[in-house]
């Protein structure tokens, strides 16, 4: 019994850089969540969100992962759609900010909040526009063949592509649950609750046309020797469908919780203040001659 509870909890493939960001943010919150006032309900969002993420990389589900395309699909589900949604939705910015020491955040996290590079890489990453192209682009680039391909034959590709999963879809997912008005927030409340429905789609058509097709789109599984005896054309139709579906469901709860966020501002009159306030400085503005 525990020769094969150490197989699960082993990682397949250990990282260091996985482990040491792993650890390093749940010592944040940890410390974190011992100097903010943080419900119980967001605390649970994040642990789930992180136990999911660590389960997806660093145990023996990674193993299978490599060896079956419909269990791959179910990890790049974890790691791009559901756990990032999942912590995000617990909003735990604040609380990794506190879980610094003051030491560390006067010292060094805002001089580098300041700096041009970080600046810019905000500007790009958090730009709603790229955010949504790099969300739908990093989900379908690594579905094409000759991609999946060339990460399940070389190590370090592989891991930049579950790296480009998890960042892509914390920033995203960041972007749309954002619990704050425009501005400060980058994306506008009902942007945030139609975008899910944007990005959906071409993962809805990505789904259908691999659950549909009558080729072996993904032989890479084959030569690297598969973990089920399940036919090729069977693991394949659940890949599409696990793309096409609970991916789909996935975001469309995201889209619900973008969308409380929405009537939440609403009804605090957050909005309406913001707009209120901005016509009487458009009217100066019309009103100064120019020059």
């Amino acid at each position: 019994m525990f020769d094969v509870l150490l197989k699960w909890i082993v990682p397949w493939e250990f990282s260091w850089v996985f482990l040491a960001s792993f650890l390093g943010a749940c010592v944040l919150y940890w410390r974190g969540c011992g100097k903010l006032k943080v419900s119980m309900g967001r605390r649970m969002a994040f642990w789930i969100g992180m136990a999911i993420t660590y389960l997806s990389l660093q145990t023996y589900f990674d193993f299978y992962a490599e060896h079956e395309f419909f269990m791959h699909r179910i990890q790049q589900l974890l790691l791009h759609h559901l756990a990032p949604m999942v912590i995000v939705a617990s909003y735990p910015g604040s609380v990794l900010r506190a879980g610094l020491p003051l030491r560390w955040r006067v010292r060094l996290l805002r001089p580098a909040e300041r700096s041009w590079p970080w600046r810019l890489i905000r500007a790009v990453l958090l730009n709603p526009a790229v955010a949504t192209v790099l969300f739908v682009v990093f989900i379908l680039i690594w579905l094409l063949p000759s991609m999946q391909t060339m990460a399940m034959l070389d190590w370090r590709i592989y891991r930049f592509m579950n790296w480009s999963m998890i960042v892509s879809g914390f920033v995203y997912w960041w972007l749309v649950l954002d619990h704050r008005p425009r501005p400060p927030g980058r994306m506008i409340p009902g942007l945030r609750v139609l975008s899910p429905g944007i990005t959906m789609t071409p993962q809805i058509l990505a789904g259908a046309i691999i659950t549909f097709s009558k080729a072996d789109l993904y032989p890479i599984f084959e030569i690297c020797g598969r973990a089920f005896q399940f036919n090729v054309f069977t693991g394949q139709l659940i890949g599409g469908i696990i793309i096409w579906v609970p991916a789909a469901t996935i975001e469309t709860i995201g889209g619900l919780l973008a969308m409380r966020q929405w009537l939440r501002l609403s009804r605090s009159g957050r909005i309406r203040r913001q707009s209120r306030a901005a016509r009487p400085l458009a009217k100066t503005v019309a009103a100064t001659p120019p020059g």
